[in-house]
């Protein structure tokens, strides 16, 4: 069996991007993975039950000096970002660069950036008359939305689409690339 690596997972709502993960953690899909810690930007994120119905360990750091102790204290090596809403600190992507990794629900570089999170892409989308969005995996750097990509998936938008119909096709194929695009994270920092 091949050296699990620690990853610690920052969340600031539900948690279904992380509940993907924690599946397929549970089912042998990601052997390569061990949660050591689930990090909310707020109090009451229902990603935060998530956790520790798995048992992992959570901790709310609204301060971004707290998130950096809290990763360095599990001995995060990488990071995902599943709906986390906040941006990193210039301490924590120096600390950890290229070992943090984030999804976001278009196809960069459209639609992403500053002011780019949740149902405002699909609405942007859709408003943009585009025929395609998807899903980006990327690493983060001091930008927002700007590292380098790891892999995208396309998903039509589909004549008559509400922005809620068009995120919900996202946030199937986001379940899926998120995990593939952190197996490749991993794969990378060997």
């Amino acid at each position: 069996m091949d050296k699990k690596n620690k990853v610690a997972v920052l969340v600031s709502g539900g948690g279904t991007n992380l509940q993907a993960i924690i599946d397929k953690v549970q089912n042998g899909e990601l052997p390569q993975v061990e949660l050591v810690k689930v990090i909310s930007s707020k109090e009451g994120a229902f990603a935060l039950e998530r956790a520790a119905k798995a048992g992992i360990p959570t901790a709310v750091a609204k301060e971004q000096a707290d998130v950096l102790n809290e990763l360095k204290a599990c001995g995060t090596e990488l990071i995902v970002l599943a709906g986390y809403m906040k941006v990193l600190s210039e301490e924590i992507i120096k600390e950890y660069r290229n070992r943090i990794i984030n999804i976001h629900p278009s196809l960069i570089p459209k639609y992403c950036g500053k002011g780019f999170y949740g149902i405002r892409v699909h609405n942007a989308v859709i408003a943009g008359g585009e025929t395609e969005s998807g899903a980006t995996v990327h690493y983060v750097d001091e930008g927002v939305d700007t590292g380098e990509i790891i892999l995208q998936r396309k998903v039509p938008v589909e004549p008559g689409d509400t922005p809620e119909d068009l995120a919900a096709r996202v946030l199937k194929v986001e379940h899926v690339i998120l995990a593939e695009g952190l197996k490749i994270a991993i794969d990378n920092l060997k």
